[in-house]
């Protein structure tokens, strides 16, 4: 592949472009005729949008690829590198942003160690259950891969030559947070909620995501590395969001533990962030955030 560099468009531009490869993402679960009115978990509609997500996951960087100008320059790199696609650096983006992860979550990991989860985590047949089971591998592999994939990946070299690291890694994640809207449509139309309580679930889907987005976009700009917001979507997906109640549903000393656990995990996270994601640490000369 020419290296190449991008730029060459204008900030309105490449939101605009980051607009429409969110929702051909989001259109492509829906091309199919009864898509609307099949529950998201059903294993026929799991199937097909692996297949949806399949195909735009090799159309939408084919779309950025002509918006990038070939050039012999420094800055100038293969799509594919652009993409977080790398040898160099790969083991540490593969296991420090995931270790990172897991110390902000230290108080939801307490909360496993206190109601047995970990135990189940040591038997095999967890492990080859949950390889057999579509929805368990939608949640961990292929939502992972695909949105970090189109949300970070396709879009962050569009935004950053207009935007700059540090603000891309604000605006990246809103269309993200946006495209979780269609989860609501589903509620409603099945019948699953009402539409208030679905708009209120929604808009606070909406806003941890795009609060995870940011994380995520931090992440590959540091790394330089796609499987880097990979792995962590992945575990954050398996956690889902902090349960703040239970830990203080415990009696005392239990709860004071925990609620340690979610304060030391928060307070060491913010002391590691930067040293944990220095780009030295993964070869990355692509991003320079």
């Amino acid at each position: 592949m020419a290296p190449i560099v991008f730029g060459a468009i204008a900030g309105w531009q490449s939101v605009l472009l980051c607009l429409l490869f969110a929702c051909i993402y989001v259109g492509s679960l829906y091309i199919w005729t009864d898509a609307l009115h099949k529950n998201r978990d059903d294993p026929v509609t799991i199937k097909r949008r692996f297949m949806s997500v399949g195909v735009i996951s090799v159309i939408i960087p084919l779309l950025l690829r002509c918006f990038g100008t070939y050039s012999e320059s420094e800055e100038a790199h293969d799509l594919v590198v652009w993409l977080g696609v790398r040898f160099h650096g790969f083991l540490p983006a593969l296991l420090f942003p995931l270790v990172l992860t897991m110390i902000l979550f230290l108080g939801p990991l307490g909360l496993h160690y206190m109601d047995g989860v970990f135990r189940i985590y040591l038997e095999p047949r967890y492990w080859t259950n949950s390889l057999q089971n579509l929805t368990w591998i939608r949640n961990h592999i292929v939502a992972p891969f695909s949105e970090e994939f189109i949300f970070r990946a396709c879009m962050l070299p569009l935004l950053v030559p207009c935007f700059g690291e540090g603000y891309s890694v604000f605006i990246c994640p809103l269309f993200f947070g946006v495209a979780h809207i269609h989860h609501m449509i589903d509620r409603v139309i099945q019948g699953q909620q009402k539409v208030g309580d679905a708009i209120k679930q929604t808009g606070f889907q909406m806003f941890y995501t795009t609060m995870f987005g940011a994380y995520s976009a931090f992440l590959f700009l540091r790394t330089g590395h796609l499987i880097a917001p990979v792995i962590a979507h992945s575990f954050c997906n398996h956690m889902g969001f902090p349960s703040f109640k239970e830990a203080l549903g415990y009696p005392k000393p239990t709860r004071s533990k925990l609620v340690t656990c979610f304060v030391m995990g928060l307070l060491l996270w913010i002391v590691l962030v930067f040293p944990v994601t220095s780009p030295f640490l993964y070869a990355n000369d692509v991003y320079s955030l």
